[in-house]
Order: structure tokens, then sequence, then C-alpha cells
């Protein structure tokens, strides 16, 4: 898994932030207007992010 091999660390903070090695990062958290969870993603190409956000959804649906 993705996260697994490349985590350094889980920020808290505003929801559950995982800080990856190579500086990307995905974040899960509460809206703060509707009853829902959101995903964000950064990273240094499209398949990153995309690969993030779907370790986002896996998460999610545990």
């Amino acid at each position: 898994m993705l996260l697994k091999t490349q985590l350094r660390d889980i920020n808290k903070v505003d929801g559950f932030k995982f800080n990856l090695k190579n500086g990307s990062w995905m974040l899960i958290r509460f809206s703060g207007t509707e009853p829902l969870l959101r995903a964000y993603a950064e990273g240094s190409s499209q398949e990153e992010v995309d690969a993030l956000l779907l370790a986002a959804q896996e998460l999610i649906t545990i």
C-alpha cells in the first residue's frame, strides 16, 4: 500500500493528514458544512494524486 511504504507522519489537527516522505500528502476530514467526509490530496503528478485519493477511499470504506 502506498501509505504504508512512504508514510512520514500523520497530522491530526484538522482531520487526518498523511504526509509522505516525498512531500506529497492526503487529508481526510469531516466537512464543516455538510454531513460527509472530504478527501484532498497533493502530489507530483496526476497519477500520484489519483493513487492517494484511491487510498483515501479505501480507508474510508474500511
